[in-house]
């Protein structure tokens, strides 16, 4: 029975497959190595990528031209000094960085590495687990790191963490559903929630009828669902509090956000749940949308079994690295968000916009079985026209008047507690206050002088 599956499995690697118990377990723990190890190398990567882009050298003492940093790091914080503040919740506060690696860890178990391969005599795909709802498990997985967050900040029994856990909470779930609708556009078209049929799916040569044309190459869901992939690189930053959008550590406001009660080897939990989250969600929109762990057209146009055995972890592990040099990228350039823009773009952006190329999709996938081509055209060309006219006659918003610091000032209650201005308006400094009282002419007597201070 078993050699009828791996035969079967052979022929359709999308096929459940039934793996020894041991070779389960290498898989497992090939999984945890290759996280810690990404996780080591991306912290100096990042490092060396940022320092390149600000003109400077970066790490370079420890290690051959300073690629053992991190490892130095790594064996250094579990052994510094912990430091429990004594109004924390001594058990929650254990737990919150156990909850934030472990989902961190738990959500790579459903990614598919490469296709079939030899391992110790036994045919077997390289991937740990695969289930009907893999991308349902994901999600779910990244929704429950949102518990690891929010509880350190309320656990450390300390002001600026508890903001942080709160906002962590606000703008991982607002951007956690922009991601999720950016899915739902990839398994109506693959037509399957399973990670390794997706990838199957975007097989080279694969025909998707759109429109009453027959799209072969590129079959990666990256172009043929742009829109998706672009709301699913956004939410994935917003979903892990990178730069521009790492609000909940906002090291100006907040000293360090959620964790800045935490030290030692919690806090070297939580680093490293971040840097893996930073990888999943690589290798995840590498996954939906960039074809997996095939090689990209035009190698498979010139090397026929570019695909084959473990070539495929070279080629989902080049494009997982692309998609974490843009995580870089985006830190060393962009200036942080402020929060209220930041909601904003999430909910008043990004959903109505993935909700409408939702609605767009389903039309297209109904009017492929149910209308004739001109029909489908006419009808395109109207909800365009629609779509335009709505925008050109849309009522343009008005901003609200710009109140001055006098009159914030004059609508002070007296004796209250002096406030900053509003929307970070700084006085002017005495001298330039001089300076315009001396330019502005003064009325006495109906005759125009200047003023003298």
């Amino acid at each position: 029975m078993n050699s009828m599956i791996v035969a079967a499995h052979a022929e359709d690697p999308t096929l459940p497959f039934q793996d020894v118990w041991w070779i389960s377990l290498i898989k497992l723990l090939g999984v945890f190595v290759i996280l810690l190890l990404l996780t080591l190398f991306t912290i100096n990567y990042e490092r060396k990528v940022v320092a390149r882009m600000a003109v400077r050298p970066g790490p370079n003492q420890v290690g051959p031209k300073g690629w053992l940093q991190s490892l130095t790091d790594g064996l250094k914080l579990p052994f510094k000094e912990e430091i429990i503040p004594k109004t924390a919740d001594k058990v929650v506060y254990f737990i919150a960085p156990v909850i934030s690696c472990t989902t961190a860890f738990t959500a790579f178990a459903v990614i598919p590495f490469g296709g079939m391969v030899n391992m110790f005599g036994h045919r077997t795909a390289l991937q740990l687990t695969d289930v009907p709802v893999s991308v349902l498990v994901l999600l779910a997985c990244s929704s429950m790191s949102v518990y690891g967050v929010v509880l350190s900040g309320w656990a450390s029994g300390s002001t600026y963490p508890l903001l942080g856990g709160l906002r962590s909470s606000a703008q991982m779930i607002s951007y956690e559903v922009a991601m999720g609708l950016s899915i739902v556009a990839v398994f109506m078209t693959a037509g399957s929630m399973s990670t390794s049929q997706i990838v199957a799916a975007q097989a080279e040569g694969n025909p998707v009828h759109v429109l009453g044309m027959d799209l072969t190459t590129p079959s990666w869901y990256a172009v043929l669902l742009f829109p998706s992939f672009v709301i699913y690189m956004i939410a994935a930053v917003g979903e892990t509090n990178r730069a521009p959008f790492d609000l909940p550590e906002a090291e100006s406001e907040l000293v360090g956000g959620f964790h800045t009660e935490y030290s030692s080897f919690k806090f070297a939990m939580f680093f490293l749940a971040e840097y893996i989250n930073m990888i999943t969600v690589s290798a995840f929109c590498t996954t939906l949308f960039l074809g997996g762990w095939r090689a990209p057209w035009p190698i498979t146009a010139i090397w026929h079994g570019a695909n084959s055995g473990w070539f495929g972890l070279i080629w989902f592990f080049v494009k997982v690295l692309i998609f974490l040099f843009g995580f870089i990228w985006l830190r060393a350039t962009l200036p942080r968000m402020r929060y209220d823009q930041f909601m904003r773009f999430g909910w008043k952006v990004l959903i109505p916009v993935n909700l409408v190329w939702i609605l767009f999709l389903s039309y297209v996938k109904v009017a492929n079985n149910h209308l004739s081509d001109r029909d489908k055209w006419l009808t395109i060309g109207g909800i365009v026209v629609v779509v335009l006219a709505v925008a050109m006659f849309w009522p343009a918003s008005r901003k609200p008047r710009q109140v001055s610091i006098e009159e914030q000032l004059a609508a002070r209650p007296p004796g209250s507690f002096p406030v900053p201005p509003i929307d970070l308006q700084v006085p002017p400094s005495p001298r330039a206050r001089r300076a315009v009282a001396e330019r502005t002419p003064a009325t006495v007597g109906g005759d125009t002088e200047t003023k003298e201070v």
